[in-house]
């Protein structure tokens, strides 16, 4: 089955320009250095999900022109990549549907704490209407995408990748098990997080990604969620490997 990827967003928390920093990427004419937060759109021929809904997702979703959406699937819990879950009650008004929404037990709790005005008892007209499905680590489809959960850490953080068919999406981590590497192999198209070139305690770095790039073996990867401190889209580009590329805002492949 075909997948299209968009990459509504591949900056880290903060996004890319950052507030108040004048540095070279932050000034950058090059379209491909403004990041927003972290998302893709998934679609085959007739499903469509989001991972993640961060802070910028109602801007992704004009940008992307989404004119559907049929669940949005949740990586974790931090603020940059579920803030945006009150832009879904569009799609309830305009597609007459409740949007399925995916998370682990863990963040499911969270989405109670932070939005805790959508399952209030008293609900107050035209808040998100949406219903809540648990992810563990079984197997599990969305309409026609079969999705297997991938358990990755983001330091302490226990964070969910997704792998679909021949593709598979890893955000917020620096470190895979041996047993969950064998779920990430035989790829077509790795996606993974990328930060900065120093040591960080919860993200992979450029030289720590490469290395499992090389290891994994996938035909292709894109680097995402990248901070202004990797350095401008073209520096880094001359830097990587032929089957390797950085990802950038509104990127689309085939997989």
């Amino acid at each position: 089955m075909s997948l299209k990827i968009t990459f509504l967003g591949t900056g880290t928390s903060q996004g890319v320009p950052l507030i108040a920093c004048r540095c070279e990427v932050c000034t950058s004419a090059d379209s491909r250095d403004n990041r927003l937060r972290s998302s893709i759109l998934v679609e085959s021929a007739i499903t469509r999900i989001c991972i993640d809904s961060g802070p910028d997702f109602r801007q992704q979703l004009l940008r992307a022109k989404t004119k559907r959406l049929d669940a949005v699937l949740f990586t974790h819990e931090h603020k940059d990549h579920i803030a945006g879950l009150d832009e879904v009650k569009a799609f309830n008004f305009l597609n007459k549907m409740r949007m399925p929404v995916y998370a682990t037990s863990r963040v499911k709790e969270a989405l109670h704490r932070e939005f805790a005005y959508i399952f209030a008892e008293e609900k107050y007209p035209g808040i998100p209407e949406i219903d809540l499905y648990e992810v563990d680590d079984s197997v599990f489809n969305i309409g026609d995408l079969i999705i297997e959960p991938v358990n990755v850490m983001h330091y302490k953080l226990p964070v969910k990748a997704y792998r679909f068919g021949d593709f598979a999406y890893v955000t917020d981590a620096n470190f895979i098990s041996e047993t969950e590497k064998k779920k990430l192999r035989g790829l077509q198209v790795l996606v993974l997080n990328t930060l900065r070139h120093e040591p960080h305690i919860s993200h992979f770095t450029f030289e720590e990604a490469l290395a499992l790039v090389r290891e994994l073996a996938p035909q292709k990867a894109y680097f995402t969620h990248i901070s202004h401190q990797l350095g401008t889209h073209a520096a880094v580009s001359r830097l990587l490997p032929q089957n390797v590329e950085l990802a950038f805002d509104g990127l689309q492949i085939i997989v």
